[in-house]
């Protein structure tokens, strides 16, 4: 087991996000005895309805999916064995084209100073030795994400605890290497839904020489699919949540990181959010 005094800090913008980039390691170091701390930003009030309404939609009720939301969060957390959970509790702040991003009371429209204060303050508290985020494009470009990154990265440096800070990544060969291994089995991808872009080309995911740091979760992703299907009001998630126990380890069984700041010395590459500290 783990020293008790190792703590891992996820900063996430909405429920559900904790899942996909980092429900491997929470679950896994979780089960080391180290503590995990998840931090959600936003309330995602304008995520899915119920009936998959969204929030143009008439009888879309944020309110309703904010309630909603805190409950599944509530599940994943409990499957994926996170020890606190911290909401800061501001408003999603929708797309960027739903000109909603400024709104007084967003997250992405509210006081950055602030928000950096408020996440320094859970950090002297938690005092993580490791902390996760999202990189400056936030992922895919949605402006909660790239203000979770904006408001995680400089309460990290100000407060000056944290040895060691990672972003979540998506290797752009991941999907490729996905699909390839899926025929191999014998398996069509897109039987599994509908895939609207070329896995050897796809728009999104970072340059692998980019990726520092791999962490192998294969035994926790009977955990992370679980924790998956407990968001189940979201759409987003249907793919991933029907992928069958012969699958799911491709595409689940481990996940990418950048180190963006060390204070260890740990030899690159790792397969250890916490080498060099124990």
């Amino acid at each position: 087991m783990a020293s008790p005094d190792l703590t891992l800090m996820a900063v996430h913008a909405h429920p559900d996000d904790e899942v996909m980039s980092t429900g491997g390691i929470l679950h896994k170091y979780a089960a080391q005895g180290i503590r995990t701390v998840l931090v959600t930003c936003t309330n995602g009030e304008f995520g899915d309805g119920p009936g998959g309404l969204k929030p143009d939609q008439p009888g879309h009720d944020p309110e309703l999916v904010r309630e909603t939301r805190r409950r599944e969060l509530e599940e994943s957390c409990r499957i994926l064995g996170v020890g606190r959970t911290e909401l800061l509790g501001y408003h999603d702040s929708g797309m960027a084209e739903w000109n909603r991003v400024g709104t007084p009371g967003s997250f992405a429209g509210s006081d950055l100073a602030e928000e950096v204060a408020r996440l320094r303050s859970l950090i002297e508290r938690y005092r993580p030795q490791v902390l996760v985020t999202y990189d400056e494009d936030g992922g895919y470009g949605h402006p909660d994400h790239i203000r979770t990154h904006q408001v995680a990265r400089e309460a990290a440096l100000a407060s000056g605890i944290p040895s060691k800070l990672y972003y979540s990544a998506f290797p752009k060969s991941l999907a490729s290497r996905v699909v390839a291994q899926m025929k191999a089995l014998g398996i069509d991808p897109w039987e599994l839904g509908d895939l609207d872009f070329d896995p050897d080309d796809p728009p999104f995911g970072v340059d692998d020489a980019l990726v520092t740091t791999k962490v192998d979760v294969l035994a926790d992703v009977e955990a992370k699919l679980a924790a998956i299907r407990a968001h189940a009001s979201q759409s987003d998630n249907a793919f991933f949540a029907k992928l069958s126990d012969q699958v799911a380890p491709l595409v689940m069984g481990e996940e990418y990181f950048i180190r963006a700041e060390d204070g260890t010395g740990a030899p690159l590459p790792e397969t250890d959010l916490f080498a060099g500290l124990r």
